[in-house]
Protein backbone atom coordinates (compact mmCIF):
# COMPACT_ATOMS: atom_id res chain seq x y z
CA UNK A 1 0.00 0.00 0.00
CA UNK A 2 2.60 2.43 0.61
CA UNK A 3 4.44 2.15 -2.39
CA UNK A 4 1.04 2.33 -4.36
CA UNK A 5 0.50 5.58 -2.59
CA UNK A 6 3.94 7.07 -3.56
CA UNK A 7 3.28 6.34 -7.00
CA UNK A 8 0.64 9.23 -6.88
CA UNK A 9 2.55 12.35 -8.20
CA UNK A 10 4.21 14.83 -6.32
CA UNK A 11 0.99 17.89 -5.97
CA UNK A 12 2.12 20.82 -4.51
CA UNK A 13 -1.47 21.54 -2.90
CA UNK A 14 -1.96 24.39 -5.30
CA UNK A 15 -4.93 22.96 -7.55
CA UNK A 16 -7.38 26.07 -7.18
CA UNK A 17 -9.66 25.20 -4.27
CA UNK A 18 -12.79 26.04 -7.11
CA UNK A 19 -11.32 22.96 -9.21
CA UNK A 20 -11.45 20.77 -6.12
CA UNK A 21 -15.14 21.63 -5.34
CA UNK A 22 -16.16 21.45 -9.03
CA UNK A 23 -14.75 17.62 -8.80
CA UNK A 24 -16.56 16.66 -5.51
CA UNK A 25 -19.81 18.21 -7.36
CA UNK A 26 -19.22 15.73 -10.07
CA UNK A 27 -18.66 12.75 -7.55
CA UNK A 28 -21.76 13.21 -6.07
CA UNK A 29 -24.05 13.93 -8.92
CA UNK A 30 -22.32 11.19 -11.33
CA UNK A 31 -24.63 8.58 -11.09
CA UNK A 32 -22.03 6.28 -11.24
CA UNK A 33 -19.64 7.83 -8.47
CA UNK A 34 -22.63 8.29 -6.17
CA UNK A 35 -23.81 4.36 -6.37
CA UNK A 36 -20.08 4.16 -5.09
CA UNK A 37 -19.01 7.09 -2.79
CA UNK A 38 -22.64 7.39 -0.92
CA UNK A 39 -21.30 4.44 1.03
CA UNK A 40 -19.29 7.15 2.20
CA UNK A 41 -22.37 9.19 3.10
CA UNK A 42 -24.15 6.34 4.51
CA UNK A 43 -21.27 5.60 7.25
CA UNK A 44 -21.25 8.72 7.95
CA UNK A 45 -25.44 9.08 8.46
CA UNK A 46 -25.39 6.08 11.36
CA UNK A 47 -22.17 7.14 12.83
CA UNK A 48 -24.33 10.36 13.52
CA UNK A 49 -27.33 8.33 14.72
CA UNK A 50 -25.00 5.61 16.73
CA UNK A 51 -23.22 9.17 18.47
CA UNK A 52 -26.63 10.51 19.37
CA UNK A 53 -27.92 7.69 21.00
CA UNK A 54 -24.78 6.96 23.30
CA UNK A 55 -24.93 10.76 23.80
CA UNK A 56 -28.72 10.65 25.22
CA UNK A 57 -28.20 7.91 27.17
CA UNK A 58 -29.51 5.19 24.88
CA UNK A 59 -27.96 1.55 24.75
CA UNK A 60 -26.28 0.95 21.06
CA UNK A 61 -27.12 -2.29 20.11
CA UNK A 62 -25.61 -2.30 16.68
CA UNK A 63 -25.12 -0.85 13.03
CA UNK A 64 -25.91 -2.21 9.43
CA UNK A 65 -24.77 -0.71 6.23
CA UNK A 66 -26.01 -2.31 3.29
CA UNK A 67 -24.67 -2.49 -0.47
CA UNK A 68 -27.64 -0.84 -1.56
CA UNK A 69 -26.27 2.59 0.38
CA UNK A 70 -28.83 2.29 2.79
CA UNK A 71 -28.32 1.66 6.41
CA UNK A 72 -29.44 0.95 10.29
CA UNK A 73 -28.53 1.82 13.44
CA UNK A 74 -30.67 -0.17 16.39
CA UNK A 75 -30.25 1.20 20.25
CA UNK A 76 -32.39 0.49 23.23
CA UNK A 77 -34.05 2.89 25.71
CA UNK A 78 -37.09 4.60 25.15
CA UNK A 79 -39.58 4.79 22.48
CA UNK A 80 -40.58 8.26 23.11
CA UNK A 81 -38.95 10.79 24.37
CA UNK A 82 -35.93 13.37 23.84
CA UNK A 83 -33.32 10.72 23.54
CA UNK A 84 -35.02 8.71 21.02
CA UNK A 85 -35.86 12.42 18.61
CA UNK A 86 -32.26 13.17 18.67
CA UNK A 87 -31.29 10.19 17.69
CA UNK A 88 -33.64 9.77 14.59
CA UNK A 89 -32.58 13.56 13.79
CA UNK A 90 -29.11 13.45 13.89
CA UNK A 91 -28.12 11.08 10.75
CA UNK A 92 -28.88 13.18 7.97
CA UNK A 93 -27.07 16.59 9.71
CA UNK A 94 -24.32 14.35 10.66
CA UNK A 95 -23.12 14.50 6.70
CA UNK A 96 -22.78 18.59 6.14
CA UNK A 97 -21.69 18.86 9.78
CA UNK A 98 -18.86 16.34 9.97
CA UNK A 99 -18.11 18.39 6.30
CA UNK A 100 -18.35 21.19 8.11
CA UNK A 101 -15.50 20.02 10.66
CA UNK A 102 -13.60 19.04 7.45
CA UNK A 103 -13.57 22.28 6.64
CA UNK A 104 -12.51 24.13 9.76
CA UNK A 105 -9.36 21.87 10.15
CA UNK A 106 -8.57 21.95 6.41
CA UNK A 107 -8.90 26.17 6.70
CA UNK A 108 -6.87 25.62 10.23
CA UNK A 109 -3.96 23.54 8.32
CA UNK A 110 -4.83 20.64 9.93
CA UNK A 111 -4.67 18.20 7.52
CA UNK A 112 -2.98 15.27 9.15
CA UNK A 113 -5.66 15.68 12.67
CA UNK A 114 -8.21 15.81 10.11
CA UNK A 115 -7.15 12.29 8.72
CA UNK A 116 -5.73 10.54 11.15
CA UNK A 117 -8.91 11.36 13.61
CA UNK A 118 -11.38 10.03 10.61
CA UNK A 119 -9.15 7.00 10.13
CA UNK A 120 -9.85 6.28 14.64
CA UNK A 121 -13.33 7.32 14.46
CA UNK A 122 -13.86 4.38 11.56
CA UNK A 123 -12.13 2.02 13.95
CA UNK A 124 -14.16 2.98 16.89
CA UNK A 125 -17.25 2.41 14.29
CA UNK A 126 -16.21 -0.95 13.43
CA UNK A 127 -16.63 -2.57 16.89
CA UNK A 128 -20.23 -1.56 16.57
CA UNK A 129 -20.73 -3.41 13.29
CA UNK A 130 -23.34 -6.35 12.59
CA UNK A 131 -22.94 -6.95 8.99
CA UNK A 132 -19.70 -8.11 6.63
CA UNK A 133 -20.13 -4.86 4.14
CA UNK A 134 -20.22 -3.06 6.69
CA UNK A 135 -17.32 -4.31 8.17
CA UNK A 136 -15.64 -4.14 4.44
CA UNK A 137 -17.12 -0.91 3.55
CA UNK A 138 -15.87 0.78 6.91
CA UNK A 139 -12.39 -1.15 6.36
CA UNK A 140 -11.89 -0.26 2.80
CA UNK A 141 -12.63 3.86 3.74
CA UNK A 142 -10.67 3.61 6.72
CA UNK A 143 -7.49 1.63 4.71
CA UNK A 144 -8.28 4.61 2.02
CA UNK A 145 -8.05 6.98 4.57
CA UNK A 146 -5.03 5.63 6.48
CA UNK A 147 -2.59 5.53 3.21
CA UNK A 148 -2.86 8.71 2.52
CA UNK A 149 -2.74 10.04 6.12
CA UNK A 150 0.78 7.95 6.34
CA UNK A 151 1.98 7.71 2.72
CA UNK A 152 0.68 10.09 0.74
CA UNK A 153 2.73 13.88 0.60
CA UNK A 154 1.53 16.78 2.29
CA UNK A 155 0.25 18.15 -2.08
CA UNK A 156 -1.97 14.70 -1.87
CA UNK A 157 -3.37 14.84 1.55
CA UNK A 158 -4.57 18.45 1.03
CA UNK A 159 -6.13 17.65 -1.65
CA UNK A 160 -7.36 14.33 -0.54
CA UNK A 161 -8.78 16.60 2.69
CA UNK A 162 -10.04 19.31 0.51
CA UNK A 163 -11.82 16.57 -1.20
CA UNK A 164 -13.34 15.04 1.57
CA UNK A 165 -14.75 18.27 3.14
CA UNK A 166 -16.55 19.34 -0.41
CA UNK A 167 -17.80 15.96 -0.51
CA UNK A 168 -19.43 15.16 2.70
CA UNK A 169 -20.43 19.25 2.17
CA UNK A 170 -22.50 18.03 -1.10
CA UNK A 171 -22.91 14.74 -0.41
CA UNK A 172 -24.96 15.62 2.80
CA UNK A 173 -27.36 17.75 0.57
CA UNK A 174 -28.42 14.79 -2.30
CA UNK A 175 -29.75 12.13 -0.11
CA UNK A 176 -32.75 14.47 1.51
CA UNK A 177 -34.11 14.78 -2.22
CA UNK A 178 -33.61 11.59 -2.69
CA UNK A 179 -36.06 11.07 0.41
CA UNK A 180 -38.18 13.66 -0.78
CA UNK A 181 -38.69 11.90 -4.12
CA UNK A 182 -39.13 8.20 -2.91
CA UNK A 183 -41.75 9.83 -0.26
CA UNK A 184 -43.62 12.13 -3.24
CA UNK A 185 -43.82 8.29 -5.01
CA UNK A 186 -45.67 7.07 -2.06
CA UNK A 187 -42.18 5.42 -0.48
CA UNK A 188 -39.98 5.37 2.22
CA UNK A 189 -42.33 5.36 5.02
CA UNK A 190 -40.32 4.55 7.98
CA UNK A 191 -37.45 7.15 7.05
CA UNK A 192 -36.62 9.19 9.99
CA UNK A 193 -38.72 11.89 9.20
CA UNK A 194 -41.68 10.01 9.00
CA UNK A 195 -40.66 8.30 12.13
CA UNK A 196 -40.00 11.83 13.63
CA UNK A 197 -43.08 12.80 12.78
CA UNK A 198 -45.03 9.86 14.34
CA UNK A 199 -42.81 10.90 17.49
CA UNK A 200 -43.98 14.45 17.33
CA UNK A 201 -46.91 17.03 15.97
CA UNK A 202 -44.15 18.09 13.13
CA UNK A 203 -44.59 16.69 9.82
CA UNK A 204 -41.96 14.93 8.15
CA UNK A 205 -41.80 17.77 5.43
CA UNK A 206 -41.04 19.69 8.22
CA UNK A 207 -37.84 18.02 9.86
CA UNK A 208 -37.11 17.48 5.72
CA UNK A 209 -36.89 21.30 5.75
CA UNK A 210 -34.97 21.28 8.53
CA UNK A 211 -32.24 19.36 7.77
CA UNK A 212 -31.94 20.85 4.44
CA UNK A 213 -31.33 24.23 5.87
CA UNK A 214 -28.92 22.85 8.12
CA UNK A 215 -27.12 21.12 5.07
CA UNK A 216 -26.91 24.36 3.09
CA UNK A 217 -26.01 26.44 6.41
CA UNK A 218 -22.77 24.03 6.56
CA UNK A 219 -21.80 24.05 2.76
CA UNK A 220 -22.27 27.87 3.11
CA UNK A 221 -19.60 28.26 6.02
CA UNK A 222 -17.78 25.30 4.75
CA UNK A 223 -16.95 27.02 1.46
CA UNK A 224 -16.50 29.95 3.47
CA UNK A 225 -13.52 28.23 5.15
CA UNK A 226 -12.42 26.14 1.94
CA UNK A 227 -12.32 29.09 -0.21
CA UNK A 228 -11.16 32.00 1.91
CA UNK A 229 -8.55 32.56 -0.79
CA UNK A 230 -11.31 33.59 -3.55
CA UNK A 231 -14.83 34.55 -1.82
CA UNK A 232 -14.32 35.95 1.50
CA UNK A 233 -17.95 36.21 2.37
CA UNK A 234 -17.19 38.61 5.23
Amino acid sequence: MEDVVRLLPEFSGTLPASVVALLALVLVIYRASWTVLRNVVTIAHEGGHAVVALLSGRRLNGIRLHSDTSGLTVSTGPAHGPGMVLTLFAGYPAVSLLGLVAAWLVSADRVSLLLRAAVVALALLLVALRNLYGVLSVLLTGTALFAVSWWATPGVQLLFAQLLGWFLLLGGIRPLFELSGKRRRGGASNSDADQLARLTAAPAMLWLSLWLLIALGALVLGANWLLADLIPFW
